[in-house]
C-alpha cells in the first residue's frame, strides 16, 4: 500500500509534530513500543534482571540500539525489532495473501485449482518452512478463499503477534484478519456455520440431480450481495487503516475502531478520511487516548 501523499499546511505540522512527540515521550517510558535509532538509550529497569537481546549492545554501562526499529520486551528478553524488515515467519502465524501461481506438478496444478485459482486472496495458517517456500494449512473454516472485501499492504512491522487475528466487528458487520505478513483483509461478515450448511444442502442437492431451490438458494443469491451500508463500513474502515499506515502507529483493532469512531463524530466523509486534517486528529486522539489510558494505569 502506497503510503498517503499529504499536504499540510504550518499550523497542522505543528499540531501533528506535538501530538508525535507526545506519543513518543509516553512510549519511551513506558519502555515499551519506542523508537530508537543507532546508539539510543534504552531506558531499563536493571533491578529486573533483563536479558539483552538483537539489536542492542552494553556501552559504558548502558543499553544502546544498534539498529533502527522499536523496543519490545517479552518476560525479560529486551530487544529492537527492525523497523520495515521483511517479513520472518514462524509456525503459528496467520498470514493473509494473493494466489499469484501453483508449483509442483500440473496434476498438483489442477487439483488445487478446484479449491484455489490465481488472483483469490486467501488467510492461512504457516504450519512449517519447506524448501520451495512454506507450509500453509488452514484447519478450520475460518480459514480459506476471502471474497466481498478489501486487501491492504501495510509494514509487516506494524503487525505484531497477538492471541487473536481475527475479529468480528458486530457493529459494522464486518470481520478484520491481521496477517502477521503485513497483509489485512476487512471483508463482509462470513459466518463459517452458515457457510457450512449452504455448503452441505449444496452438495446434497447435487447427489440427487435436483436443482437447487427454495430457502438455501436464496441464501446463496443474498450472499452474492453486499448492502450498500456494509460496504461504505468496509471503505471507512480500510481508510482508517490507511490513515494509521500512514502515522506509523501499530495496528490493533481498538486503535482502528477510535479511529472509525473518530470519522462518524466529526461527521466525515469516507474519502475525506485521506485527507491532511483528518490525519492529523486522528494523532492527537491517539495521543490523548494514551494519556489517559496511562493516568488510569
Amino acid at each position: 500500500m502506497r503510503e498517503l501523499q499529504i499536504s499540510l499546511n504550518q499550523t497542522q505540522k505543528i499540531r501533528l509534530q506535538r501530538a508525535l512527540e507526545l506519543l513518543e515521550s509516553i512510549s519511551s517510558k513506558a519502555n515499551s513500543d519506542a523508537s530508537v535509532i543507532v546508539a539510543d538509550t534504552i531506558p531499563l529497569n536493571y533491578d529486573d534482571g533483563v536479558l539483552k537481546g538483537h539489536g542492542t549492545l552494553d556501552l559504558n554501562g548502558e543499553v544502546v540500539a544498534t539498529i533502527c526499529g522499536v523496543v519490545e520486551r517479552v518476560n525479560k528478553l529486551i530487544y529492537v525489532r527492525a523497523l520495515r524488515a521483511r517479513y520472518k515467519p514462524e509456525v503459528g502465524d496467520i498470514i493473509v495473501g494473493r494466489v499469484t501461481e501453483r508449483r509442483r506438478t500440473a496434476v498438483d496444478e489442477l487439483n488445487m485449482r478446484s479449491i484455489f485459482e490465481e488472483n483469490d486472496v486467501i488467510c492461512a495458517e504457516v504450519r512449517g518452512f519447506q524448501h520451495d517456500g512454506l507450509h500453509l494449512q488452514a484447519r478450520s473454516q475460518k480459514y480459506g478463499k476471502l471474497e466481498r472485501g478489501q486487501l491492504l499492504t501495510v509494514s509487516p512491522y506494524l503487525v505484531k503477534r497477538r492471541k487473536q487475528h481475527f475479529h468480528h466487528l458486530e457493529q459494522y458487520g464486518i470481520d478484520l484478519i491481521f496477517g502477521c505478513n503485513g497483509f489485512i483483509w476487512i471483508g463482509e461478515h462470513v459466518d463459517p456455520t452458515e457457510d457450512m450448511m449452504i455448503e452441505d444442502q449444496v452438495n446434497k442437492s447435487e447427489q440427487k440431480g435436483s436443482k437447487f431451490e427454495g430457502t438455501f438458494g436464496n441464501q446463496v443469491q443474498e450472499r452474492v450481495y453486499t448492502p450498500l451500508e456494509t460496504r461504505q463500513n468496509i471503505c471507512r474502515t480500510a481508510n482508517a487503516i490507511r490513515v494509521l499506515s500512514n502515522l506509523g502507529f501499530i495496528m490493533t483493532v481498538e486503535v482502528i475502531m477510535e479511529t472509525v469512531s473518530l470519522s462518524f463524530s466529526l461527521n466525515i466523509n469516507v474519502h475525506e478520511m485521506l485527507g491532511s486534517e483528518f490525519c492529523v486528529l486522528t494523532a492527537e486522539k491517539e495521543a490523548e487516548r494514551r494519556t489517559s489510558s496511562k493516568k488510569r494505569g
